[in-house]
C-alpha cells in the first residue's frame, strides 16, 4: 500500500473548496454542505492512513467519500427536492446563505437557481465537471463509463438547464 506523501493538513487546505463546492452544488444548502463536508473530511481523516494514492488521486477519493455521504444523506432524508419550484424561496434562500458574497455575481446566483431546479443526478454531474473542473477523463473513471457517455450525459444537462433560462445564453454561466 503506497500511502500518501503529502499531510492531511495539505489534503484538507488543497481540497477543500473543491470538495464544499461539490457538495454545494448537490445539495443547494450552505448548513447541509457544511455539515457534509465536514464529514467528508472526518471520515477521510479516520481513513488517511489506509489511503493509497495507486488506487486513485487524493481528490478522486474525496469526491467518493462526498458523493456517499451526500447520496446516504439525499436517499435517507426527509429533505427531497421533489417540492415544485419557487421562485421567491429559492431567491430568500440564496440571498441568506451569501455570506461570502457569491451571489453578487449574477452568474453564480443564475448557476444556484438551475441547479435548484434539476434532479440529483444532473447536479452531480454538473457538479464534477463545473464545480471541481474534472476533465470528462476523470468523470468517465469517477463513474465507470466511458468518455463518450459522460460528454453525452453533460450534453443532456445542459440541455435540461438550457430550457431553465428563459432564452439566455448558457454559455455565459459556465
Amino acid at each position: 500500500m503506497a500511502e500518501s506523501s503529502k499531510s492531511f493538513e495539505e489534503v484538507y487546505n488543497e481540497n477543500f473548496s473543491y470538495i464544499y463546492n461539490y457538495i454545494y452544488m448537490r445539495v443547494v444548502h450552505k448548513e447541509t454542505a457544511e455539515d457534509l463536508c465536514s464529514q467528508t473530511f472526518l471520515n477521510a481523516l479516520t481513513h488517511y492512513d489506509s489511503y493509497d494514492e495507486s488506487k486513485a488521486g487524493v481528490r478522486t477519493w474525496l469526491c467518493t467519500i462526498a458523493r456517499n455521504l451526500t447520496t446516504n444523506h439525499m436517499t435517507s432524508s426527509s429533505v427531497r427536492l421533489s417540492v415544485p419550484y419557487d421562485e421567491e424561496a429559492v431567491q430568500a434562500s440564496l440571498i441568506s446563505e451569501d455570506e461570502y458574497d457569491v451571489f453578487k455575481e449574477p452568474a453564480n446566483k443564475e448557476a444556484a437557481r438551475l441547479l435548484s431546479l434539476v434532479d440529483e443526478d444532473t447536479r452531480e454531474l454538473l457538479s464534477l465537471r463545473y464545480g471541481l473542473d474534472m476533465q470528462v477523463s476523470e468523470i468517465a473513471s469517477f463513474y465507470g463509463i466511458t468518455e463518450n457517455a459522460v460528454r453525452k450525459r453533460i450534453k443532456k444537462a445542459l440541455t435540461k438547464c438550457l430550457s431553465f433560462t428563459e432564452g439566455r445564453d448558457l454559455s455565459e454561466f459556465l
